[in-house]
């Protein structure tokens, strides 16, 4: 039977394929059963191991996997799958460096409705009527989930041949609609297929940590806030659960009487973060709390956590990357979130100092520069946007010159300040009230500065008032190289959803083609470090930023050749700049 499929797969011209495993974990799983469909209706389940008391006897694991190893591996026979990342990840397990990796329909959902949920078992109830067998209905869930190694061969033969067929069904009704549409296409075959063989070498390739420093950080960290409980305890004039919001509300506005700024659903004054920042301009107690969330954050987030993330086997943390969860093509990080290491604080920042090169080794990090003011710039083609970046000017002292009516020379810093808020503000369709609270002025002012700004950059506002009519008539909107952000709230009856929308239609193409642009990076330096059979490798992107991990004999080269690199992805109407900084761990790379 196993030479039958063999045959089978072999004189297909494509197969959609999946892995069942023994868990979730990507560098540790193993495989359990592998299943194929080459045609609507019709799937084969090939169980491997599944070792339940009186489970029946099952092909030999290394011997199937030998006869199958010259088909998996081959470029030329087509394979489709829903997130063949993962898939490729279990393969590499056994040895097996999964190709010919033609179509994703996790990719293929995500590209036609990104605001929608891509699993496949919400993508078949969407598109195709069907009612799935999901896992959680096979292997259970919580305390009583059990591996899928334990379920019932007969069990086990309907989910997984369901999944390979459901995914080539699926397949088959995406593919047309992408093709259809040429920058669709173009973003998909591109940027989205190759930049996920990137992430899935990042992945493996993991990052080196210091989990002595991380130790000792945490430890320093527990101190500042037993310092920070007791001022606050000082502030409050009694002790009390700095984690519990119930205390702090009483504390703060029964007791201290401050003023209440907004309340929860259910008519109780709220303390989320936006309340306490607020709060903390005018009083003590606030300013305390927010200090004392931001650093028990750290330690429970970072420095407790990561060391315990290290894998035993490789010695490194290997972060997830997922492509399919940010509407606006940005990359999402997870196990662990690499995008939300804060580094405004020193405390923040130190984190990144756990984050080390091997011996012999150094981290390089390319950062693109005000990317999405550069973005913001092609986009609308305004003068005076393009000018002051074609000629390398300081944009926000360009800026703050037009808005201030002054000369870039006689520009303050204070006025410096003002127009780097006003630029990043309004490419986040901020308004004026928003404005004001960002530079602490009356909203007159900040109604005055926007109007300066718009005056003094004209193709801003036009851009900005043809993307909204756009967003409205199409309910998308699209990046320079054709990605669609769908706005479901573009034309809703509430103002407030509406105006969110209106916000996001003119961040979103910006946000969008940053994204794009980064990941065509991705792709250029990884096509160029296995070309020139390098032995530097990209570890972590976070943001607009590339880390790698370069030896010291390859280090000249990569500084002296990311910038081209890099900015020569694509030809915008303004020039795109690199900073590329090294060191011995991230932070100092920077």
């Amino acid at each position: 039977q196993l030479y039958d499929l063999i045959e089978k797969i072999n004189s297909s011209d494509l197969v959609s394929l999946d892995t069942e495993t023994t868990g979730l974990e990507v560098m540790d799983a193993q495989l359990v059963g592998i299943s194929f469909a080459v045609s609507p209706h019709q799937a084969f389940y090939l169980p491997l191991a599944h070792s339940y008391p009186g489970a029946p006897q099952q092909l030999d694991l290394a011997a199937s996997l030998a006869k199958l190893k010259p088909w998996l591996e081959s470029a030329q026979h087509k394979k489709v799958g829903q997130n063949l990342k993962y898939d490729q990840h279990i393969f590499a397990n056994h040895d097996i460096r999964l190709a010919g990796i033609q179509d994703d329909t996790l990719l293929e959902s995500y590209l036609l409705e990104s605001h929608k949920s891509h699993d496949m078992d919400s993508l078949a109830l969407r598109h195709l009527n069907v009612k799935t067998l999901s896992y959680a209905e096979v292997v259970g869930r919580g305390a009583k989930q059990i591996g899928f190694d334990q379920i019932a061969l007969d069990i086990a033969t309907h989910y997984a041949a369901e999944d390979a067929d459901i995914t080539l069904q699926l397949h088959q009704t995406l593919a047309p609609q992408i093709e259809a549409a040429s920058g669709l296409q173009h973003v998909y075959r591109d940027i989205e297929l190759p930049v996920m063989q990137v992430l899935y070498i990042m992945e493996r390739n993991g990052v080196l940590l210091d989990s002595e420093l991380l130790r000792i950080q945490s430890h320093e960290l527990g101190l500042k806030l037993i310092a920070l409980e007791a001022r606050a305890f000082e502030a409050a004039d009694q002790p009390f659960n700095l984690n519990s919001p119930k205390q702090i509300q009483e504390i703060l506005f029964d007791k201290l009487k401050l003023p209440v700024k907004k309340k929860t659903p259910s008519g109780a004054p709220s303390t989320d973060e936006e309340v306490l920042q607020e709060l903390a301009l005018d009083y003590p107690l606030p300013k305390i709390l927010l200090e004392y969330r931001g650093m028990a954050k750290l330690k429970s987030t970072y420095t407790d956590k990561l060391p315990k993330m290290i894998n035993r086997a490789t010695g490194r943390v290997h972060t997830r990357y997922s492509q399919a969860v940010a509407v606006t093509g940005r990359l999402a990080s997870s196990d662990p979130n690499l995008q939300n290491i804060p580094i405004r604080s020193a405390e923040g920042r130190r984190i990144r100092e756990a984050f080390i090169a091997p011996v012999g080794s150094c981290l390089v990090a390319a950062d693109y520069s005000q990317i999405e003011l550069r973005i913001m710039a092609h986009l609308s083609g305004d003068a005076g946007l393009l000018t002051a970046f074609a000629n390398n000017e300081d944009v926000h002292r360009a800026t703050a010159a037009e808005i201030f009516m002054t000369t870039p020379h006689d520009v303050t810093a204070e006025q410096r300040r003002y127009a780097k808020v006003i630029n990043f503000g309004l490419i986040y369709g901020m308004s004026a009230f928003g404005l004001a609270r960002q530079l602490g002025v009356e909203r007159g002012a900040a109604q005055a500065y926007i109007e300066r700004y718009f005056a003094r950059y004209p193709g801003v506002k036009n851009y900005m008032e043809s993307t909204r009519l756009q967003a409205k008539q199409q309910g998308y909107v699209e990046t320079v190289f054709g990605r669609r952000l769908w706005l479901p709230e573009i034309n809703s009856s509430n103002a407030m959803k509406r105006q969110g929308a209106e916000r996001a239609a003119i961040n979103a193409p910006m946000q969008g083609t940053a994204a794009d642009l980064i990941k065509l990076a991705m792709i250029k330096v990884q096509h160029w470090l296995e070309t020139e059979k390098l032995q530097t490798r990209l570890i972590m992107q976070v943001h607009d930023e590339l880390v790698l991990e370069v030896p010291m004999g390859e280090l000249a080269r990569v500084k002296e050749s990311l910038p081209g690199l890099m900015c020569n992805v694509a030809a915008l109407k303004v020039p795109l700049l690199v900073e590329v900084g090294a060191g011995k761990n991230w932070d100092e790379a920077h």
